[in-house]
């Protein structure tokens, strides 16, 4: 019996030290879709752009600085009441940056709410101290055409005050150690895929007329063939020095509160402050609609806020954005 057994042990090791079955190969997984870098007052791709800081330019809207240089290559427009009703822009550059801005102005008591949250530079021509200062407090780089900072120059084209202009790329190099890093997102942006707010909730509209002042009337006529809406003064159309037509892919509109800040201009007017840090009513225009909404900024240094009707924040679409500060008391909104 033995040997029987034997063999049969040696068969069975035989059979199990057989070739086995080949193990099933599991497929490789799918390469990951690369995320896409994204300029964040914009939301549009930068590819392998290098990161850089925001450049905020104090730009003239008054009838003798039109037509302006540089407006559309800005990600953020901001349009202020200054005193005696005219308006002036802060332009804020970051994915773009033109050869020429222009005419450059003097800052306002409202500036240091507009600039701050970009945690980068700004650069304007001129100001009141104490205007200054506030830029300064709130954690911003001044660079100024009044001390002496390179990039600023005057053309021979205009009288002053409205010949001065400047070059961005000169003015950004000035950047010091802590002003060095891109900025934050400064609104909700939608992203591949999403509709922005205001044409997933809100109304069709083709225009918008807004009055900032007696003698600011600035609209915006929704042009659908290139995604758009475009601007006009009055009933004039608002234009580049070039001829290039001032266009937004989104127009967030504020109602703030006017204040008078007790100082005057060299004219003797009133230099009036548009109160930021607060909140109010708002309409945001994208995409051939318009959604009511509301915002809020908590301080100085903190990014406005847009929340939609459902308490929801708004995304906007991806590209550029104007933003109109309309007095609650003497401005008006009418949508077409």
């Amino acid at each position: 019996m033995g040997p029987v057994l034997l063999a049969g042990a040696l068969l069975g090791a035989v059979v199990s030290c057989g070739p086995a079955d080949p193990a099933p190969v599991a497929a490789a997984p799918a390469p990951a879709a690369p995320v896409p870098s994204l300029w964040p007052l914009t939301g549009l791709d930068s590819g392998t752009a290098l990161p850089r800081p925001a450049l905020a330019v104090k730009i003239e809207n008054s009838v003798q600085a039109r037509p302006q240089t540089g407006l559309g290559a800005a990600d953020l427009v901001w349009e202020e009441v200054v005193e005696g009703g005219i308006t002036r822009y802060v332009a804020v550059y970051h994915s773009t940056l033109p050869a020429e801005v222009g005419p450059v102005r003097s800052v306002r008591p409202m500036d240091a709410a507009i600039a701050a949250p970009l945690h980068g530079l700004f650069a304007f021509s001129g100001g009141q101290p104490a205007f200054v200062a506030a830029v300064t407090d709130a954690g911003t780089q001044v660079v100024s055409n009044d001390s002496g900072a390179a990039g600023f120059y005057r053309i021979d084209s205009r009288p002053a005050p409205h010949d001065v202009y400047a070059d961005p790329a000169t003015l950004l190099v000035q950047a010091d150690p802590r002003h060095l890093a891109a900025p934050p997102a400064q609104f909700e942006i939608a992203g591949p895929g999403n509709e922005p707010t205001a044409v997933t909730a809100g109304e069709p509209a083709g225009s918008l007329a807004l009055t900032l002042s007696g003698v600011s009337h600035p609209s915006w006529t929704w042009s659908a063939p290139d995604g758009h809406w475009v601007r006009a003064e009055g009933q004039t159309p608002a234009v580049e020095a070039d001829g290039t037509p001032l266009r937004a892919v989104n127009v967030v509109v504020l109602r703030t509160e006017s204040v008078d800040t007790g100082t005057t201009d060299p004219a003797g007017n009133p230099v009036p402050e548009t109160v930021l840090v607060g909140s109010g009513d708002a309409l945001v225009a994208t995409g051939g609609h318009t959604l009511a909404a509301t915002w809020v900024k908590s301080a100085v240094d903190q990014r406005l806020v847009l929340r939609g009707p459902d308490g929801n924040p708004v995304r906007l679409a991806a590209g550029n954005t104007w933003v109109e500060l309309v007095p609650t008391r003497t401005g008006s909104v009418t949508v077409g």
